[in-house]
């Protein structure tokens, strides 16, 4: 068993970017089953951004669905671990769903998201989009949440839901020209329209709509994010401390993140932006210690 937790905090230090610094903040116990948490949501994730063709990821997410209900049945004692194939990531999550009150079927959720994604969804308007959001990113909020527990559980599940998805906003913004060369746009048909923006590239990877309108169009989906992290921060009061200082330390880097994006919206829409190691650090720091951003 710990071996296959210190397989899913690897996969942590390797691939989360962004919320390795928070989920660093974390008692080893709630650490490890985050961990295991992320390095699933992870694999799903890869599975729906991978490079094989459309049929082949979807069979792979049916798959991800079959190990989700192995997960289900070992953490509820009705099968034993050797049903999981020795995988050390359905290990680790089966066993952290014997510890902590975790909502498996948000796994389903995220699946339902990345299914989308393969199959070339569009979204007509935001209440289109926010179900995608929901799916892929607030399914992650929750679970995280029956990792963190909360003083006031059924208060605060919408609240995970509303960082998710404003985190997820802030990744829309921030892969916007990376997306539209993969095909994929996610911004509401309607913005687009209200905006005269087509989100069209030319040979060169570049946007061929105004950049003035483009601007104006980042700057208004911005200010979107910016509202559903008002809402979305209002969890951390009902969390420990350790948790509200995980959970800080990962909205406080995407909302300067966010802010970077609305500040330099020419920059956004011709490179990945990110922010420094130092100043997620310092986000991180600023976390733990209660000082405010």
């Amino acid at each position: 068993m710990p071996s296959a937790y210190q397989h899913c905090e690897q996969i942590v230090r390797g691939q989360a970017r962004n919320f390795c610094y928070g989920i660093m903040l974390m008692p080893p116990p709630k650490r490890r089953a985050l961990s295991a948490v992320y390095a699933f949501a992870r694999r799903i994730d890869d599975i729906g951004d991978g490079d094989e063709p459309a049929e082949r990821r979807l069979v792979l997410l049916a798959q991800a669905r079959w190990q989700l209900e192995a997960v289900r049945n070992v953490s509820h004692g009705c099968a034993g671990t050797g049903d999981l194939d020795g995988d050390p990531v359905l290990v680790a999550l089966a066993d952290a769903a014997t510890r902590h009150p975790i909502p498996l079927s948000a796994f389903a959720e995220l699946i339902d998201g990345c299914e989308s994604d393969v199959r070339g969804a569009e979204y007509a308007t935001f209440e289109d989009l926010l179900q995608y959001c929901r799916r892929v990113a607030g399914s992650v909020g929750r679970l995280s949440l029956g990792v963190f527990g909360a003083a006031r559980p059924r208060e605060a599940a919408p609240l995970a839901d509303a960082l998710g998805v404003a985190l997820q906003l802030t990744n829309i913004l921030r892969d916007l020209r990376e997306d539209r060369a993969g095909g994929r746009v996610y911004l509401p048909a309607e913005d687009l329209a209200r905006f005269g923006c087509t989100l069209d590239l030319d040979g060169a990877g570049r946007f061929t709509d105004p950049p003035d309108r483009l601007r104006e169009l980042v700057r208004f989906e911005a200010t979107r994010a910016r509202a559903w992290y008002e809402t979305g921060l209002r969890l951390l009061p009902m969390l420990d401390r350790r948790s509200a200082a995980c959970t800080g330390a990962m909205a406080g880097i995407y909302r300067r993140l966010l802010e970077r994006i609305a500040d330099r919206p020419e920059t956004a829409l011709h490179a990945r932006m990110s922010l420094p190691t130092w100043q997620k650090a310092m986000v991180a720091t600023r976390a733990l210690t209660g000082v405010k951003r």
